[in-house]
């Protein structure tokens, strides 16, 4: 094979953003050696500028003619591009969160943001892999990274246990979506790339075996695990709790969107003569997500365990684009993940700022904070209410085309369970705004009575603040503004020909559409 030809089946220009974050990871690892923690004040603003760039290098791959690269094993269309993008965002405003996060932690800033990088490459790779090789060893840089920063604070003996749980239950998932893909390669006839597991099934005609279907509950727990649902929620709880705040910052939005993006590729493509029944084990998953994730979070004292049964709630609600299979289906799942992005990222700033500030993060110190923190206050209850769903903020806007978008494609009563336990959800997130805000003077807690004076100007602090505004003014204007974001979704999708064969391929059940027409 001659250099043109095998320069064309590596297409290698599709990874540029992910050789950006090399880049950047092998930048921030050889300046740490050189200069030692003296770097710790502007390394972290290194490793953001590597991430913007891979970024905006994504927005130039846009509709790109041949998204195809390395024969087969990787995908650059749209839908991988937009994904890819969440993922390298998430990472830049968690290293704003991180620096003085991790300074006071006493470990070392550097190594924090290595292991954050390597992350953020297994997220990307895993949004565009298309093979199944591809697809474990980016799925495996993703959980190993988020294992050692789950732990990273080696003093605290609760992120000890928080990273020992999330590796052995991680470990499990990963044995069982392993299975899963080998049972795909062998009833395929020994194919990795996905097209091509398809066209054997289908071929061998075992589409609807016995064996397929060991092989989608294997994959779907897989996947489960790593989007937080119920009931493969174990680890979510106590790691949340007990690693680093920046940490659960990413996992919630970064990993959780790479899972999706894993989700979607994998079912549309090998598993399309099977589309009811893994529409139907999702089902059952977003039901338990949305009534377990908004019940038991009603009972939470903790700030970051009552985010936590909040991001299993909020994997339900986008578990309903997916369920759907149609264009909308998909757009609304995508554009509610660029929103979350926001928002969720808003809070956990937050929630970071008062713990550095008071040492706790438990629901009821935060009573009065209005009165001593308004620009915090004002934060946190804006993230909270868009992710409870209240106009005129982003979340709101995303709820609303998932819940439309379930109801065209007949899904009736789980639109309805949807916005019942959305109700549900406002209780405990208003139950934290009011606490903050409409407390009498007498009523203060005792951590805020106390509450240090707001100084700015104390190192990483400065990145903190830049990370509140940048993501309370995106919450506050995507919902107003969204239709950019609308655009973009609905682009990413119609352009992405892997979902157009899919919705095509979907039977349409024309009596649970018609009444969807007056909507």
């Amino acid at each position: 094979m001659d250099f043109a030809n095998l320069a064309s089946q590596l297409n290698a220009g599709t990874i540029l953003p992910e050789g950006i974050v090399i880049v950047t990871l092998m930048g921030v690892l050889l300046v740490d050696l050189i200069l030692g923690r003296t770097s710790s004040r502007w390394i972290g603003y290194l490793a953001i500028a590597g991430l913007l760039s891979a970024t905006v290098a994504l927005v130039f791959q846009w509709d790109a003619t041949n998204p195809i690269s390395f024969s087969g094993g990787f995908n650059s269309d749209d839908l991988s591009i937009v994904f890819r993008g969440i993922v390298a965002l998430s990472a830049a405003v968690t290293i704003l969160m991180s620096i003085r996060y991790v300074e006071q932690s006493g470990t070392a800033l550097a190594e924090f943001i290595a292991i954050l990088l390597t992350a953020t490459l297994g997220g990307m790779f895993v949004s565009g892999a298309s093979e199944l090789v591809m697809i474990f060893i980016s799925l495996e840089t993703l959980s190993i990274s988020s294992y050692l920063l789950t732990g990273y604070t080696k003093r605290d003996p609760r992120s000890n246990e928080a990273a020992l749980k999330y590796l052995l239950i991680g470990a499990s998932s990963t044995a069982v979506f392993l299975y899963g893909v080998s049972l795909l390669y062998g009833l395929s006839g020994g194919q990795t790339e996905l097209s091509a597991i398809a066209n054997g099934i289908s071929q061998a005609h075992v589409g609807q075996s016995l064996g397929v279907v060991i092989a989608l509950v294997f994959v779907i727990a897989g996947i489960g695990f790593k989007i937080s649902a119920a009931p493969f929620h174990q680890w979510t709880p106590d790691v949340y709790e007990g690693a680093p705040t920046p940490v659960i910052a990413f996992l919630s939005v970064g990993s959780k969107a790479a899972g999706f993006a894993l989700a979607i590729r994998l079912l549309t493509v090998v598993f399309p003569l099977v589309a009811e029944e893994w529409k139907f084990v999702f089902t059952a998953l977003a039901v338990l997500s949305m009534i377990l994730g908004n019940v038991v979070a009603l009972a939470q004292t903790s700030m970051k365990r009552m985010l936590a049964y909040s991001s299993i709630a909020q994997a339900g609600f986008v578990m309903i684009g997916l369920i759907a299979g149609t264009d909308a289906g998909y757009a609304s799942m995508i554009f509610y993940l660029l929103v979350y992005l926001f928002m969720n990222l808003c809070g956990f700033t937050c929630v970071i700022l008062f713990s550095l500030r008071t040492g706790t993060d438990q629901i009821a110190e935060y009573s009065g904070l209005y009165q001593k923190d308004p620009l915090l206050t004002l934060g946190l209850s804006l993230s909270l209410l868009s992710l409870g769903g209240i106009p005129p903020l982003a979340g709101f806007f995303g709820k609303i085309y998932l819940f439309w978008a379930g109801w065209q494609a007949g899904l009736y009563w789980l639109v309805l369970l949807g916005l019942v336990t959305s109700v549900v959800s406002i209780y405990y997130y208003i139950r934290v705004v009011k606490m903050m805000v409409v407390k009498e003077p007498q009523e203060m807690s005792d951590v805020v009575k106390n509450y240090p004076p707001i100084r700015w100007n104390i190192p990483g602090f400065r990145p903190l603040q830049v990370g509140l505004i940048i993501t309370l003014i995106a919450t506050s204007l995507a919902g107003i503004l969204s239709n950019p974001l609308f655009t973009l979704a609905n682009n990413s999708v119609t352009h992405t020909a892997i979902l157009q064969a899919a919705v095509v391929n979907t039977p349409v059940n024309v009596a649970s559409t018609e009444p969807s027409q007056g909507l």
